[in-house]
């Protein structure tokens, strides 16, 4: 501060700090900022022109105080906002941020001691899915101040809690053969990419399993595979567990077609359909009808529509077989991608071939056709023979197997003036030739979201899952 000489009665008086005392004077103020330090000397004269009788005999008492008044002026401008999307937090930081760390905990505020990866002014991390509330905590510019998430509940999803019940995972890549064998126990995952859904990896059930049973919305409902995305598709089995064949199977049956005589054009193998176009979606199907109804009346008219996924759809793949000559428009006579895959080949897919055309869901969907109205429909051909099912061979002792005749949704073929669609004979048989103006059974297959939480059972007739509803 450089040297500072002045009479002390120059300097500002003050209020005396001493009892009795007779002046008291600031001699010098300044600001110290944090983690700063500095040192004084103080030495004191007496003015030169004091006399005898104002110096001598006297005695001179003073105290030197070192008073600190913070004055700090806090622009505390740091903030974060946190967002949950499924079990991923997003911490929402204000721009002036540059650096941060955070931290998890199940219990208290922790302390945070993980660097964070900022892009335009936010970071993301993934949460665990566990039975307690979870609170997240960050740290900005290494100040002091540390800002927390309210608490944070991702229960284990659903896609978890079920594969936590089957110990024994297996693949397949032979479906040229039928599967009769009891699985209990055993879930089975797609062996690689090419037999992955649109959203990845997916876990089906294949055989006689006992354990893949559902309880939802008053109905009873067999799980066919946990999708890429995690949701559960499930085809309907009925209001008794005991019953697993005949009509207590399916909710009435059906004409493919909008009614007997809509059969002689491609366009009527599809789930919906435009005269003279291979996709289109302008007019329902007779069959899509039927679902539609029942599930307004049995599923949103009841309160359960919230827990159906809608972006999972459903495939109704009308791709053309690349061996075909056919058009798909008119009368031409076409084979399509399904019956190319199931009929010789026997190398099925999860995968929708034209999702955008074929993948049918609603209007709220990020993906797909959006054409439908409610999110239901059939099992496709496709997933009967991961199931167990093939094309042209009897097969009574798989999951699916109900001793009666019902519709898939995944076009065949056209020929000779007919529209075909695979149905499942009452053999257990998978079978190219369903015409679509002949009534078959109707099973509606629907997907549960992902987040939905299973409240009870083990998966057997006897006790199966059961899922939370509020």
């Amino acid at each position: 501060m450089g040297n500072v000489i002045s009479k002390l009665s120059d300097n500002t008086e003050v209020t005396p700090e001493l009892d009795g005392a007779y002046a008291s004077h600031n001699l010098y103020t300044t600001s110290i900022g944090a983690n700063e330090s500095k040192t004084y000397h103080l030495k004191l004269w007496i003015d030169y022109d004091a006399t005898v009788e104002q110096a001598a005999n006297k005695t001179y008492i003073s105290k030197i105080n070192v008073i600190a008044n913070p004055e700090t002026q806090v622009v505390d401008t740091l903030e974060a906002t946190f967002e949950l999307n499924d079990k991923t937090v997003t911490a929402n930081l204000t721009n002036n941020v540059t650096s941060a760390t955070y931290c998890t905990s199940t219990s208290n505020i922790c302390t945070p001691n993980t660097n964070a990866n900022i892009s335009n002014s936010s970071y993301s991390i993934d949460l665990e899915r566990n039975d307690n509330k979870q609170m997240v905590c960050t740290r900005l510019n290494g100040t002091s101040k540390v800002i927390c998430s309210s608490s944070i509940d991702i229960s284990p999803s659903i896609k978890d809690t079920l594969l936590a019940y089957y110990p024994t995972v297996l693949t397949r890549t032979d479906f040229s053969t039928t599967v009769t064998n009891t699985t209990t126990g055993t879930i089975y995952k797609s062996a690689d990419s090419s037999q992955y859904d649109d959203d990845g990896e997916v876990y089906y059930f294949a055989g006689a399993p006992t354990d893949n049973w559902v309880s939802f919305a008053g109905y009873y409902w067999r799980i066919i595979r946990i999708n890429g995305d995690g949701s559960i598709r499930m085809i309907y089995a009925g209001t008794d567990p005991t019953v697993t064949t005949g009509s207590g199977t399916q909710i009435g049956t059906s004409t493919f077609s909008i009614d007997d005589d809509t059969y002689n054009n491609n366009a009527y193998v599809g789930y919906m359909y435009t005269l003279n176009e291979v996709h289109g979606t302008d007019e329902d199907s007779g069959i899509k009808g039927v679902l539609d109804g029942w599930y307004k009346t049995n599923i949103q008219d009841e309160g359960y529509s919230s827990y159906i996924d809608t972006n999972a759809g459903f495939c109704g793949d009308r791709s053309i077989d690349p061996t075909s000559s056919g058009t798909g428009t008119g009368i031409s006579a076409t084979h399509y991608g399904a019956d190319y895959r199931l009929y010789d080949n026997k190398t099925p897919t999860f995968e929708c071939s034209d999702k955008d055309n074929d993948l049918y869901t609603v209007g709220s969907s990020n993906k797909g056709n959006k054409a439908l109205t409610y999110p239901v429909g059939l099992i496709t051909a496709d997933e009967v023979a991961y199931a167990g099912g093939v094309n042209g061979r009897t097969n009574s002792s798989y999951y699916l197997y109900t001793n009666s005749v019902y519709w898939t949704m995944s076009p065949s073929y056209f020929y000779n003036g007919g529209a075909n669609v695979f149905d499942v004979l009452s053999t257990g048989y998978l079978i190219d030739n369903g015409d679509v103006n002949y009534a078959r059974g109707v099973r509606p297959v629907l997907n549960l979201k992902a987040d939905t939480a299973i409240s009870g059972g083990d998966g057997t007739a006897d006790s199966p899952f059961v899922v939370q509803t509020y």
